[in-house]
C-alpha cells in the first residue's frame, strides 16, 4: 500500500495535520489502493498563495510555449495508457475498456488545447478616427479552482486544466476523495510535462474543508466545478461574496425517447449503452426512456432481455460490460430509489437488487409504466436504473422529457426527420442527439445544460473554453 501525497508549489508533501484517509477498490472493498493526505484549510491557503504566486510569470510565458507543455503531456498520458487505466478500474469501478477510453479522452484534450497556444489572440477594429488602433486581447483570467467529481476522473479534470493552462491560468486542483489516484497521476504527468512550480497545485481531502476555501478566497478568480445541484448550488453562494466567476456543470435526468417509427435494435442498443454503460454512473445517461405506445410493449421486452443478458463484474476481468457502483453509499442510493419505484407503483420488469458475493454491484435495472411525476422519473439516481415512460404521441413525449428540473442531454430515435427537428428544436436540454447516445460528447464541441444541470454561465469544452478562462482587455491608441 502506498502513502501518497499533494501537490503543493512544486512540491510532493503530506497534510499539515499528518491526516490522511484510505482509496479502495469498488469491485473488492477490501482491497486498500492507497491513502491520501486529508489536506487542511492552512494547505489549501497555501496552495492558492503557491498559485498566486506563479501567475505572473506562466500568464507572461508565450501561447505556444504553453502549448508545447500540454503536446508533451498528450504524448505522455498515451505512453502511460494501460497503466493509467487500469489505476482508473481499480479505484472507480468502470470497465477496462470504458477507462481506456476515457485515459484516450484526456490525452486527445490535451493535444486539442495544445494548438490553442498558437491561435489565442484578440481582434482589431474599425477605430472611431482615422488615426486611431483599436484592438482586443485576451487575458489568464487568474487563479482558477477546479473541483471534480468521480465518475470521469480524468477525463473532467482534462477539459478543465488543459484550457485553464493553455490560456495562461494558474490551477488549485481538488478531485473526488473516491478517486484520488487517477487524479493524482494526471497531476504527475503535467508535472513530468515541464509544468513550472506552482502553476497546478493538487490537493485532496474533504470537499466541505478544502472545497469551503476554495470558494471563499478572494484569491481565487475563477471557479469550475463539476458535480451535484446542491452542492454547486453552495458554491455558487459562497463566491458570488467575492465577485469570482464560477462555471458549474451539474445533475441530469436525460431523456431518451423512442418513436414508434425507431429501429427496435437501435433503440435498445443505444437504451443499453447510455442507461447502463458506465453503471450508469454519467451525468448524461440515459435514465428515462419516454416510448411512443405503438412500440412500447416490444422495446419493453427488448430491453428486459437485453438488461438479462449484461455480464456484471469486475471491470479489469475479461468479457465484464457493466462494472460496480463507486462506493457502498451509491449502492445504498440506487437500492433506495429502486424500492421507491416499487413503492410508487411502477413495474419493475428486470432487476432492482444486490448482486454478487463482495463488490457494490447492482443489476442492470429496468422500470416500466413510470409516471413522468414519479420519483424516479424525477430526481437523478446516478445508477443503472431505467425508467420507461409511456407517450401518446411526439408532442406528450416532449411535454413529459420537459418536465423535470434539469436539462443536461436529450436524445431521441426516429427515421422520420421532420421530427427529429422538431424535437431537436422544442427539447430543453444543452445536448441534443438524434439516433445517438444520450452518452458521449465531441471534445472539439460546447458542453453545457439548461436549467439546474448548470450554472447557464459559460459553456465548457471545445474553443468556447475560451471564454470561461479569459477576459477581455479593449485597448485605444492613438497615433495622430
Amino acid at each position: 500500500m502506498q502513502n501518497f501525497k499533494n501537490l503543493i508549489d512544486g512540491q510532493w508533501v503530506e497534510s499539515s495535520s499528518g491526516k490522511t484517509f484510505e482509496n479502495t477498490n469498488p469491485a473488492n472493498p477490501e482491497e486498500i489502493l492507497g491513502t491520501f493526505p486529508m489536506a487542511t484549510a492552512d494547505d489549501t491557503t497555501r496552495a492558492i498563495q503557491a498559485a498566486r504566486n506563479a501567475l505572473e510569470g506562466w500568464s507572461n510565458t508565450p501561447g505556444p510555449n504553453r502549448g508545447m507543455i500540454l503536446d508533451k503531456a498528450s504524448q505522455l498520458l498515451n505512453a502511460r495508457l494501460d497503466e493509467i487505466a487500469t489505476a482508473l478500474t481499480r479505484e472507480e469501478g468502470k470497465t477496462l475498456a470504458e477507462a481506456k477510453g476515457e485515459v484516450m479522452r484526456a490525452r486527445d484534450i490535451f493535444r486539442f488545447f495544445s494548438g490553442e497556444g498558437w491561435r489565442i489572440g484578440g481582434d482589431v477594429l474599425p477605430g472611431n478616427t482615422g488615426k486611431e488602433l483599436l484592438y482586443t486581447r485576451r487575458e489568464a483570467l487568474g487563479v482558477i479552482a477546479i473541483i471534480t467529481p468521480w465518475n470521469f476522473p480524468i477525463a473532467i479534470p482534462a477539459w478543465k486544466i488543459a484550457p485553464a493552462l493553455v490560456y495562461g491560468n494558474t490551477v488549485v486542483f481538488k478531485p473526488a476523495s473516491y478517486t484520488p489516484h487517477t487524479a493524482m497521476l494526471l497531476a504527475e504527468v503535467l508535472t513530468e510535462a515541464g509544468l513550472p512550480p506552482g502553476v497546478l497545485n493538487f490537493i485532496t481531502g474533504s470537499g466541505r474543508e478544502v472545497g469551503d476555501v476554495l470558494a471563499s478566497s478572494p484569491l481565487v478568480n475563477g471557479i469550475s466545478f463539476t458535480g451535484s445541484t446542491t452542492v454547486g448550488a453552495g458554491i455558487y453562494a459562497k463566491a458570488i461574496k467575492n465577485l469570482t466567476r464560477v462555471q458549474l456543470e451539474m445533475g441530469g435526468k436525460n431523456p431518451l425517447l423512442v418513436l414508434n417509427d425507431a429501429d427496435l435494435a437501435l433503440a435498445t442498443d443505444l437504451t443499453v449503452r447510455g442507461g447502463f454503460g458506465l453503471t450508469g454512473q454519467a451525468c448524461t445517461a440515459t435514465s428515462r426512456v419516454i416510448v411512443e405506445e405503438g412500440i412500447a410493449d416490444e422495446f419493453a421486452k427488448a430491453i428486459s432481455k437485453a438488461a438479462k443478458e449484461l455480464v456484471v463484474g469486475d471491470g479489469l476481468k475479461t468479457g465484464v460490460q457493466m462494472g460496480p457502483a463507486v462506493s457502498q453509499d451509491q449502492l445504498e442510493t440506487d437500492l433506495k430509489y429502486i424500492k421507491i419505484g416499487q413503492e410508487e407503483g411502477a413495474k419493475l420488469l428486470f432487476g432492482g437488487n444486490q448482486t454478487g458475493d463482495s463488490g457494490f454491484y447492482v443489476t442492470p435495472t429496468v422500470f416500466d409504466r413510470v409516471e413522468a411525476g414519479m420519483t424516479i422519473a424525477q430526481e437523478e439516481i446516478f445508477g443503472p436504473v431505467i425508467s420507461i415512460i409511456r407517450a401518446r404521441d411526439l408532442d406528450d413525449a416532449l411535454e413529459k422529457a420537459n418536465s423535470i428540473g434539469f436539462g443536461l442531454a436529450a436524445g431521441i430515435v426516429t427515421n422520420d426527420l421532420k421530427k427529429a427537428f422538431n424535437f431537436a428544436n422544442r427539447v430543453e436540454a444543452g445536448v441534443v442527439k438524434v439516433n445517438e447516445p444520450t452518452t458521449g460528447l465531441a471534445l472539439q464541441a460546447p458542453f453545457g445544460g439548461f436549467k439546474s444541470s448548470s450554472a447557464n454561465t459559460f459553456k465548457e469544452q471545445g474553443q468556447s473554453a475560451i471564454e470561461f478562462y479569459t477576459r477581455v482587455k479593449t485597448i485605444y491608441v492613438s497615433h495622430g
